[in-house]
């Protein structure tokens, strides 16, 4: 697995890996309706957004296994005075999971907002129902900080946990060799 940078000519692989991780990952607590019609439109003028005109505290990767991209994540550094970095995206392929491309991703945005923003923490939001997500964020440290009620795209209402790492440490000592053996991914 190798990471890099997101590039414009990534932008069609990653809306579509968005929108199937939503499709696996939200059902029952995003609209079917959503997710199976315009996921898809949605995550692309997403996408396009933020790989055409990127923010300048913008940080987005993907994980590549050969050609295909496995996964991506995308942060905003030093987005909130108190939280610190946003970790806005990570998501991997349904069915690359625990092969540690999540773990891989994480750790490389640890790093960069690190590097970029010292004195920074991260933190990220995480669907309450996405006990998956919430048990690999909680494995490397992350802590249950808050509770927001929120409309998704598509409408209707859904409950969200804020997942905060204080300090950088648990997620800078991730053994990316270990991540590559998929140990540790969710």
């Amino acid at each position: 697995m190798d990471i890099r940078e997101a590039q414009t000519d990534d932008i069609k692989r990653i809306a579509k890996l968005h929108a199937e991780s939503w499709r696996v990952a939200y059902r029952g607590m995003y609209r079917d309706e959503y997710l199976d019609g315009e996921v898809f439109e949605d995550r692309l003028h997403v996408w396009q957004e933020r790989l055409t005109s990127p923010a300048p505290n913008q940080f987005a990767i993907v994980v590549e296994e050969g050609k295909n991209i496995a996964g991506f994540a995308c942060a905003f550094g030093d987005d909130d005075p108190q939280r610190g970095t946003l970790l806005d995206n990570i998501h991997v392929k349904p069915e690359g999971k625990r092969r540690g491309g999540g773990t891989r991703l994480i750790a490389e945005v640890a790093r960069w907002a690190f590097r970029e923003y010292p004195a920074s923490g991260l933190y990220l939001w995480v669907l309450e129902g996405n006990l998956p997500a919430r048990r690999f964020y909680e494995r490397w440290g992350a802590q249950n900080a808050d509770l927001q009620e929120f409309m998704p795209p598509g409408g209707g209402s859904v409950r969200s946990l804020r997942y905060v790492w204080p300090t950088l440490a648990p997620l800078l000592s991730i053994d990316v060799h270990v991540a590559a053996r998929g140990a540790s991914d969710e």
